[in-house]
């Protein structure tokens, strides 16, 4: 929730941030499903998925870090704490998580992670559109800053939550 909060303050940036997010967990779901199905699982050691997950997705993200800052400059200093963020973001080990839940196969996967990774690119260009036309209105004390952000986050919520009764997969 933290960079989500943190960096929906201008649509551009959320958009960055977006977009670094599908990058990052469509490589590590891909990642994670080949170590879980092909490390994990002969070896009877699917009780470290939690741990293994987490240390694929920090391990890829520094990596990705230190390629861009390399070879990349202008792209580095323009995403600036954006990548070391990813690191911590939930949906990253959730995406992972629910594949193995689920049992997906591997394009399944890939695409769930996808799917996901645009749902959260969506949600927080949502979330900076609507910050960004509240910082024009006058609101009670009370509600300025996280007051607000936070009451805007509950609405959208729910406003996500509708969709997932609308389409039924058997």
């Amino acid at each position: 929730m933290c960079s989500f909060i943190g960096v929906s303050n201008e649509i551009p940036t959320s958009l960055g941030l977006g977009q670094a997010v599908t990058f990052v967990l469509t490589f590590t779901t891909m990642l994670n499903y080949i170590i879980y199905h092909n490390i994990l699982v002969p070896l009877n050691l699917e009780y470290l998925r939690f741990i293994v997950f987490i240390i694929s997705i920090a391990a890829f993200v520094q990596l990705i870090e230190m390629v861009v800052e390399r070879y990349f400059p202008n792209l580095y200093y323009a995403l600036g704490i954006f990548l070391p963020l990813i690191t911590v973001n939930c949906a990253i080990l959730g995406v992972s998580l629910f594949m193995v839940i689920r049992e997906y196969t591997f394009l399944q996967s890939v695409g769930f992670a996808v799917g996901s990774g645009i749902g959260w690119t969506l949600a927080i260009v949502a979330m900076a559109g609507a910050r960004q036309r509240i910082r024009r209105t006058k609101l009670p004390k009370g509600l300025e800053g996280p007051g607000i952000t936070l009451i805007i986050t509950g609405l959208m919520a729910l406003a996500f939550i509708g969709f997932s009764g609308i389409v039924q997969i058997q």
